[in-house]
């Protein structure tokens, strides 16, 4: 009878396991592996880059920026705390530091994995760094079983979300630095009606969490925590975007001068995974790398794609991403490597995925 008792008891946590909450307040995240990335989206490829940190204005590109001359953009709403300000435009916001990108690269190395994450792209001479998938451990049930356990079994508790985040550095005029912090997510659903297999898809961006990196980072530049606190919260009003045609071209519409709409574009493009080989900010242009979907290939599951190769893909297309503005409206195009007009199907979706990230 005694083992009998036992047996229910443990039945009954575990049906209460299922119904308990997730702290979603709180952030512990754990690599998903040991050094290889998952290329998520699967038609948005992270290839190569042979760019450097870019000064904002002028005639700049990656190859030239060191001659290029900035013209300083207008914030929508800015908060300064010694030598760290943060900016936010929309819903998106970063870090405005008075340091040189040098002097930061090693703090915000140690600075994410400390975090509990692996990077599968660290390179100074590109301003880029990128983590590889992880997941929030902090999102797991804090049951019973888990807690009697305790660390030994965990690894047997896994969430189905796992999450990336890219780090850029731009240089400014002054001397300073511009950090920006993206995030990319990927979800576990079934995949047929039996519900006995699954796949990875990607979620949306959470540009919160990407707050929350941004305000530990204060931290860890030297703000206090409830300083941190007060500055990421500062609010501002959203702008608005919309899909458009102009002849038979699909656009973007931003209602914002150029300014505004090319730092949004960029932190866009980061976000939904675009391998941005160079940028020419005078002319408006981001050249970017993308691989067109392929509809007739199954996508593998997560650990599938962390550990098998994977079969022939679709050589990626050399696009460039223009913005133009007259007054307070920006349009964001796609052309393609010599600079003309795209009315594909790929420009169509392109301008969707822009589109839906900055609404």
């Amino acid at each position: 009878m005694k083992n009998i008792a036992r047996f229910g008891l443990l039945a009954l946590s575990v049906s209460l396991a299922a119904c308990s909450t997730f702290e979603s307040d709180k952030i512990d995240y754990k690599s998903a592996s040991r050094g290889t990335s998952l290329e998520v989206p699967p038609d948005l490829t992270q290839l190569s880059r042979d760019t450097r940190y870019v000064v904002p204005g002028g005639a700049v590109t990656a190859n030239s920026y060191q001659a290029g001359q900035a013209v300083p953009g207008a914030p929508t709403a800015a908060s300064t705390l010694g030598d760290v300000r943060i900016e936010r435009d929309g819903n998106q916001r970063w870090l405005v530091v008075s340091r040189p990108a040098d002097q930061l690269w090693g703090p915000i190395r140690d600075f994410w994995q400390e975090n509990g994450f692996l990077l599968t792209l660290d390179q100074a001479s590109l301003g880029i760094m990128e983590t590889d998938w992880a997941e929030n451990r902090a999102k797991l049930p804090q049951d019973f079983i888990r807690n009697a356990l305790g660390k030994v079994f965990d690894s047997l508790y896994s969430t189905s979300e796992r999450d990336r985040f890219r780090t850029r550095l731009e240089r400014t005029a002054s001397g300073g630095t511009e950090i920006y912090i993206s995030h990319r997510g990927m979800m576990e659903v079934y995949s047929n009606t039996q519900k006995d297999q699954t796949v990875w898809q990607p979620r949306p961006s959470d540009p919160e969490l990407e707050a929350e990196f941004l305000r530990r980072l204060m931290v860890k530049l030297g703000v206090p925590q409830e300083q941190s606190k007060a500055l990421i919260a500062t609010g501002a009003t959203k702008p608005t975007s919309r899909v458009a045609t102009v002849g038979n071209q699909p656009v973007v519409v931003v209602d914002e001068g150029f300014d505004r709409a090319w730092r949004r574009v960029g932190l866009t493009l980061d976000r939904t995974g675009f391998t941005v080989e160079d940028r020419d900010r005078s002319q408006g242009t981001y050249f970017v790398r993308y691989v067109e979907p392929n509809p007739d290939k199954k996508e593998p599951g997560f650990f599938g794609k962390l550990f098998s190769s994977s079969g022939p893909v679709k050589p990626p297309l050399k696009l460039r991403i223009n913005l133009k503005s007259q007054g307070e409206s920006t349009t964001v195009s796609v052309l393609d490597a010599n600079g003309a007009p795209e009315a594909s199907a790929n420009a169509q979706r392109i301008v969707k995925v822009i589109a839906d990230d900055l609404r």
